[in-house]
């Protein structure tokens, strides 16, 4: 294996560490490993703090097939709370608004969901990395800055309820989706849909073309995996 000629790193990103934090930490490993200051390293796809999964990671040459592994399918899986929103979609903001739920059955949500299967047009969130005016949005939107931004066209290629808690209030589900999708604006729009409000309180990206979730090295099993490699260091960082 050769890190500066390229190679792909597939790790399962830990809950609450974004994936810059993600890449910074294996990147260190790896420079450490072959003895160089900095070597060049990026992800092929961003995964919001709160996510697990799959996460690219290349090196060295194979850095220029990123935007290649960024347009490939993806999948995830994810839990929705129904009958409430946050700011972020998602359990990085508390809750703001609630809504009525006695209506919601799985008979419902069964009939609800086939409307965003295929081609759509998504709004992403404003805690998002989407850029406005040259700034990213989830940096504004901290500053208690307005950020509007527009809808673009996604695509969701399957759309499967996996579980739903009447009790809770709680639906699974599985995603088979395009680039740009965003699961976050997914559950806002399926609580709209629903007459009510949905944000997630999981998600797990578990495939990224044919790369899934088993394929992937926990940040606990990379050092030992990273040991047992056999290493070739001919070029400089």
């Amino acid at each position: 294996m050769n890190f500066n000629e390229g190679a792909f790193i597939y790790i399962n990103k830990p809950y609450r560490m974004s994936s810059f934090g993600a890449l910074a930490h294996i990147r260190y490993l790896v420079s450490k490993r072959i003895h160089v200051k900095r070597v060049k390293m990026g992800h092929a796809g961003t995964l919001d703090p709160l996510a697990t999964g799959v996460l690219i990671l290349c090196t060295g040459k194979a850095t220029k097939q990123i935007e290649q592994l960024q347009s490939h399918t993806k999948e995830y899986t994810a839990t929705l709370q129904l009958g409430a929103t946050t700011p972020s979609y998602d359990m990085e903001h508390e809750v703001d608004n609630t809504y009525p739920t006695a209506h919601i059955t799985k008979e419902l949500i069964l009939q609800t969901l086939p409307q965003f299967v295929g081609d759509i047009m998504q709004v992403p969130p404003v805690f998002s990395a989407c850029m406005v005016d040259g700034h990213r949005a989830y940096k504004m939107a901290r500053k208690g800055q307005e950020v509007e931004l527009a809808a673009k066209p996604v695509r969701i290629d399957e759309l499967e309820l996996t579980d739903f808690d009447s009790e809770k209030m709680q639906m699974s589900i599985r995603v088979v989706c395009g680039k740009g999708t965003y699961i976050r604006s997914l559950a806002r729009d399926i609580g709209e849909a629903l007459e009510s409000g949905a944000y997630l309180t999981a998600l797990c990206r578990t495939r990224v073309g044919d790369v899934r979730i088993e394929d992937c090295l926990t940040f606990d099993d990379f050092p030992v995996w990273l040991d047992q490699q056999d290493i070739e260091i001919n070029c400089k960082s």
